[in-house]
């Protein structure tokens, strides 16, 4: 059935205080006004952005699956071309201190251009050339006027509207923001209480998601070295793995048999890769919580494929590595106690989510037959 949506008032929504989250962050350089969002998320949709015409930002960040993408370990770019690592959702991404993986921006009017740029993501071959394509689609000289009077497309003003856009995706007043900071009682199923109380006790995982006592993100804005990064770098493989074969069907192929058939990984070493200090080997970024039960896979590769796994990973104490995080240890958790960890990671999905698709649905997207003008 054919996808329905409903424009939402997101500057409004995100000029709103909403419960569990602290104010967003709006920087004075960039404050937010309903012409640069609109402009921005038409772009975050527009397929014309990319070098052939194929890719939008929200085709790696689908609205439906979590302004992420279910359905794929790592992200593809144009023309099938593999992408190294998971598409993060970009759910409450105003409030990162650190963006990417390996933390190489700290601001999401620089992040934009990464994807944009990259050969196997959107694959333009140059700053210039986006601006070129965008001056030749005849809709958006009027929208970048509107939004930045005097000043109009220019490389700023791509950046500061798509993060504008990206800003009011905002999602808090979840199930435990009701019971905890709200005070509610009856928002919680007894399970995730003892979830929560595991978290931050037995589990330890509030050393790094962390829980303030107004709000919580559910993040500390640093890079760990979990082991993940170490076990796809420097160890053998030899598990059997899912393949989907369609929608909700998957059949276990050998580890061996998939590298017969495969290209090498590309080599990924994480925030190595920015400082060149061989202590950042295999850091990634703490990810937030919040909306994680629609965000799978998880990690910074997609190896994991539950809420359960990724629990399961951590009662092991991640993968032993000379750089291992300090914090990661074997948690010796019983059943019951992973499964009251699940059922408390399942209650960050913020209450008005769907709205956020809906108004992601009433976008017109770049339809083949409005192709960029070549004169």
């Amino acid at each position: 059935s054919a996808r329905r949506g409903e424009p939402a008032d997101l500057v409004a929504r995100a000029k709103k205080e909403q419960l569990g989250l602290p104010p967003l962050r709006i920087p004075s350089d960039n404050p937010l006004t309903r012409e640069k969002v609109a402009l921005g998320r038409k772009l975050f949709y527009d397929r014309r952005l990319s070098l052939n015409e194929t890719l939008s930002c929200a085709m790696c960040h689908v609205p439906e699956q979590g302004f992420s993408n279910n359905e794929l370990a790592t992200a593809v770019g144009i023309e099938g071309r593999t992408v190294r690592r998971n598409s993060p959702t970009i759910l409450n991404v105003g409030y990162a201190a650190r963006l990417f993986h390996d933390g190489r921006e700290d601001r999401l009017e620089h992040q934009v251009w990464g994807p944009l740029l990259a050969r196997n993501e959107m694959g333009n071959p140059s700053v210039g050339a986006v601006i070129e394509r965008i001056r030749r689609i005849e809709d958006y000289e009027v929208l970048f006027e509107a939004a930045f009077p005097d000043r109009g497309l220019a490389i700023e003003t791509i950046g500061m509207a798509l993060a504008s856009y990206e800003r009011t995706l905002v999602s808090g007043d979840s199930a435990f923001d009701r019971w905890y900071y709200g005070k509610d009682e009856t928002a919680l199923r007894d399970e995730a209480v003892q979830g929560f109380r595991l978290f931050g006790g037995k589990a330890g995982c509030t050393g790094c998601h962390l829980v303030g006592p107004n709000s919580a993100l559910f993040a500390d804005g640093r890079l760990h070295n979990t082991g993940i990064g170490y076990k796809a770098s420097m160890l053998d493989d030899d598990t059997a793995r899912p393949v989907r074969l369609a929608p909700g069907e998957y059949v276990s192929v050998d580890a061996g048999l998939i590298a017969e058939v495969s290209e090498s990984a590309p080599d990924d070493l994480g925030l190595y890769e920015i400082t060149q200090d061989p202590d950042d080997r295999w850091k990634y970024k703490t990810p937030s919580l919040r909306n994680v039960a629609l965000t799978a896979p998880y990690m910074h590769d997609g190896s994991l494929a539950t809420l359960r796994e990724v629990v399961e990973f951590y009662d092991r104490g991640g993968v032993p590595n000379e750089l291992l995080e300090q914090r990661i240890r074997p948690l010796d958790l019983s059943e019951a106690e992973l499964g009251q960890l699940v059922a408390y990671l399942e209650s960050l999905t913020g209450s008005d989510v769907d709205l956020l698709v809906a108004d992601g649905f009433a976008v017109r997207v770049g339809d083949p037959d409005e192709h960029v003008r070549r004169d």
